[in-house]
Formats: C-alpha cells, structure tokens, sequence
C-alpha cells in the first residue's frame, strides 16, 4: 500500500497571540497549512478570523508565539516583504479597483516582474469569462465576476500562500461553488490555502483540514468530518451552516 508523504509546511502559526490596544483577541492559536493543502477556518463572527490573516500577512504584528513560512521565522516581517516571499491575502470585500478596467487592474501587478501578457494570459487561463471583460470598468462586474478578478489579479504574485477572508460574502451559492472550485484547483498547482468563511459549508466541501476559531483560541481542528458539525453547532449557538 503506498502511503502518501505529509505536505511540506508552507504556512505556521505558533501559539500566536494578538491584541489591539492592549486587548488580547488571539490567545495562543496554532495552525499549520502545507503545500498544496486547503485549511478553513471556521467561527462566529468577533471569533478573531480575520485577525489570524493579519497576522499571517503581516498586517498586524502579533503580541506573541512565531509566524514562519516555509520553516523560516518570518515574525514581524513587514507586509511587502512577506508578499514577496510568497504570501497572498484576498481581502474581505474583493477590494478591486473600481474605475479602472479588468485589464487595468492586472496590470497593476507587473510589478511583480512579470510582462503584462503574461499577467493577462495566467489570469485569463484560470478565469475565461473574464478576458471577455477586458476593457470593462471592474465596478461593473458582477459579485463573482469581481472575486474572480480580486483572485486573477493576487495570483499575478505567483504565491506560495493564499489567504481569503469570506470569499463567499454577498454571493449566491452556485457563484459561491464554483469560486471554490477554482480555489481548489489553485490548491492542486501546490498553494498551501487558508481560507476564513462564516458559513462552513460553503469551503468544507474543498477543504483537507479545518480549525474552528472561538474567542480567540482554537477549541479544535482536524479532518472536516461528522464531529466537525458538532463543534460548530455548540459555537455558533445552534447555526453550523
């Protein structure tokens, strides 16, 4: 019987604490994301998901424990420098620009070194419908069509870590199944992937692993399975989807 290797460990958070104004909202959180691996993680909102991105993007610096990449102690690591070695966050809210057309706002990750034929052509590759909306003003997209741009255009870094916050915010379910699917192909090029949802079910289908986030620290994590249900409905007071 062949047995399949562990994923090498893209992504680590080690007993990670954070705070804002002297108010701990992380209390010790450890998570693991490998190479081409998804991890959800899950929990109400105030539970301190987004925060655990900011952290891994260097967005935030936390007040405790180890952020490493790749094995390499990268705590406190400015933003830039952390997207240079490899990381990617995906924003809650899409965050493309809206004025600007579709082509424009790939362009715009030439700085990565990449021409931008090629920016355009990856982007296009991974999401067709839009190289039909090319020359588009991006506030003119619909939702999903927005996400998969917000999507094309971080993929322009070619990452090693992707992070998304609520990839599913304000979309309908089959626009939101078929994001997915997408991430789960980017997960099969080697993209060690954390995704931060509310709404389990929209992510567990895709995921390897998931971690359910409460009051700052993570009562549990593994394969997303029956016991997962149960842990979710005791957290989300009765709502688990």
């Amino acid at each position: 019987m062949t047995v399949n290797a562990p994923a090498r460990t893209l992504l680590e958070l080690s007993a990670v604490r954070a705070a804002y104004d002297g108010i701990t909202v992380l209390h010790g959180v450890d998570l693991t994301v490998g190479a081409g691996r998804i991890v959800a993680l899950l929990g109400p909102n105030g539970a301190g998901k987004t925060t655990v991105l900011k952290v891994a993007a260097g967005l935030h610096p936390p007040s405790g424990g180890r952020l490493r990449l790749g094995g390499r102690d990268v705590t406190g690591v400015l933003p830039g420098d952390l997207a240079r070695a490899g990381v990617c966050l995906i924003p809650e809210g899409r965050g493309v620009f809206p004025n600007l057309s579709v082509r424009d706002n790939l362009w715009m990750m030439t700085f990565t070194g990449r021409t931008r034929d090629q920016v355009e052509d990856a982007a296009y590759s991974r999401f067709p419908v839009l190289a039909g909306r090319r020359t588009q003003l991006a506030g003119t997209l619909s939702g999903g069509e927005q996400q998969m741009l917000a999507l094309a255009r971080g993929l322009g870094t070619d990452p090693a870590v992707l992070l998304l916050d609520e990839l599913s915010m304000g979309l309908a379910p089959l626009v939101v199944a078929d994001l997915y699917e997408r991430v789960a192909d980017i997960a099969r090029e080697g993209v060690a992937v954390l995704v931060v949802e509310q709404f389990a079910t929209a992510v567990l289908k895709i995921a390897d692993h998931a971690a359910v986030l409460a009051r700052g620290r993570v009562p549990w994590q593994g394969r997303p399975d029956g016991s997962l249900r149960a842990e979710l409905s005791a957290h989300y007071l009765g709502s688990a989807s």
